[in-house]
């Protein structure tokens, strides 16, 4: 699948924009030509894509700031290095190394008053056309208090900075398709929010942070956890700033890229690709979910796609008093939790990782009791046992401690699993339809439904394998060996258990 819209060295770039063409066509790219963009979150899961894409299909751009913090004791040099050595600009690096050159890092602070940016570097950024913010904590766990600092302060920081850009064309803000998660249907605008942001900041500012968590459960209200609350009142700061050229973009779970920059490229394992990760790996053998829901997926290519096209819109076509667009698939391509996983362990069966430790097997249920009851036999008991047979090794028990730390993640993820959300997407299908005569549409694909589950989530998987466990295909037969073995002990297994059960009932019922 390398060869998916021209990712591929050696064969022709259908990205190039040199090609002759006819000059009263429109072309998307040509909206970012000579353009200066301030990109926030530029080293997060959404923010390196966003930035390969612009530096692949937008050639024209002069300039992309990138603002960075100090983080893990490294400077914003010393990450701004690593960020340049990511495996994310592989085709860049490849084809066009020079155009790494118009990345540029801006020292500063989402959470930070006036981001943290120097006086000098507020000149630089003064003169930008287009802002992508999608600097945010994305954790669930984050206590109020730092949501709070990051996802609204922050925005309301990048907003005010934003007032002193008169060049600016588009801002697009990248919030979440759950922030008004306590209804059912969600259409494309922004809802008053349940408190004033300002007054929520300076709570959380004013009063000590131990403080805050105490009174933290009562503010949040029905939202299930600070992140959806916070995107929430963020969005709320954005409405009130349509005297700016603002448009929101509502990703619903943002999952692996479908092709670009690779097929299946991911860099992270939280939510669902943790959870196919040790589906794979035979680790993970119950949930408890309503399977007949719809699980809402979007590839992070199709959500950077659409942040391009949706500042694109805004800048061009001037669409109006701050669009909001809920990337989902749902309504478009849904697809069901039940057939989620079973595609899931279809694909881990096919294409084994060498770091399997069982046979993979896994199934919902929507009984809280049975499944603690699979938990403990499926999890916990396994992971009790192997624990021992490390320590007689004489080696560090682990797997007690990733068992549990695995069920606190697969917690904080239930609500979503059994909750169920209809998103309006008039605003994007209108966004697909302008785009869509653009004569280089096709190099900017974010319609949910033009792609299959079933391959896709093949793909999926192989970048687990390849990007997460940095497996590579070359394992692929020692694997599929290994998996064989593991079939037959599990089938071994589930006969001894078949056998002790049987006795156990027979005994019983003399």
């Amino acid at each position: 699948m390398e060869w998916l819209n021209g990712n591929d060295p050696k064969i022709p770039n259908f990205n190039d924009l040199n090609e002759p063409r006819n000059l009263c066509e429109e072309r998307i790219a040509d909206y970012f030509q000579d353009s200066i963009i301030l990109v926030t979150g530029g080293t997060g899961f959404v923010g390196k894509a966003l930035l390969e894409k612009l530096l692949r299909s937008c050639p024209g751009i002069d300039t992309i700031y990138i603002l960075m913090r100090p983080k893990r004791g490294l400077s914003v040099e010393q990450r701004y290095k690593e960020l340049l050595k990511n495996q994310v600009f592989d085709h860049i690096r490849t084809r066009w190394p020079d155009r790494l050159s118009k990345l540029y890092p801006i020292t500063g602070d989402v959470s930070a008053p006036n981001l943290g940016v120097s006086a000098e570097q507020q000149q630089l950024l003064n003169k930008c056309h287009t802002v992508f913010h999608s600097a945010a904590t994305v954790r669930f766990t984050d206590p109020l208090h730092a949501a709070a600092a990051l996802n609204v302060q922050g925005t309301a920081s990048l907003l005010q900075l934003a007032e002193d850009m008169p060049f600016l064309k588009a801002l697009v803000h990248v919030s979440t398709a759950y922030s008004n998660a306590p209804r059912s249907h969600i259409e494309e605008r922004v809802y008053a929010p349940p408190y004033d942001p300002e007054s929520i900041v300076r709570c959380t500012k004013m009063l000590p942070a131990e403080t805050v968590e105490v009174i933290a459960e009562s503010l949040q209200g029905e939202h299930p956890n600070p992140y959806t609350l916070t995107k929430a009142l963020a969005e709320s700061i954005v409405y009130s700033h349509t005297n700016l050229p603002v448009c929101i973009v509502r990703p619903s779970i943002v999952t692996a890229a479908y092709q670009e920059p690779f097929p299946g490229w991911i860099d992270n394992i939280y939510g669902v690709t943790g959870i196919i990760m040790e589906i794979s790996r035979g680790t993970y053998r119950s949930g408890y979910c309503r399977e007949r829901y719809v699980v809402d997926l979007v590839p992070v290519d199709m959500v950077v796609n659409s942040c391009i096209l949706a500042a694109w819109r805004q800048g061009s076509k001037k669409p109006g008093r701050c669009p909001v667009y809920n990337v989902t698939s749902g309504s478009i391509n849904p697809l069901q939790w039940g057939h989620f996983t079973k595609l899931c362990v279809k694909w881990a069966r096919e294409n084994p990782t060498k770091y399997v430790m069982w046979y993979p097997n896994f199934a919902f249920t929507e009984s809280r009791v049975m499944n603690t009851f699979w938990e403990i036999s499926c999890h916990f008991l396994p992971a009790f046992l192997y624990d021992l047979l490390l320590r007689a090794q004489g080696r560090k028990a682990i797997m007690m401690k990733l068992a549990r730390r695995f069920k606190m993640a697969a917690a904080t993820g239930e609500y979503f699993a059994n909750h169920e959300w209809q998103f309006s997407v008039s605003e994007l299908t209108a966004l697909h339809d302008e785009a869509s005569v653009a004569s280089d549409a096709g190099a900017f694909s974010h319609w949910p439904g033009h792609f299959n589950w079933e391959s896709y989530i093949g793909s999926y998987m192989l970048g687990i394998r390849r990007f997460i466990l940095k497996d590579s295909i070359d394992s692929l037969p020692q694997a599929r060996n290994k998996l064989n073995r593991l079939y037959w002990v599990h089938r071994l297994f589930q006969v001894a258990t078949g056998y002790y059960l049987f006795k156990f009932l027979a005994g019983r019922l003399r």
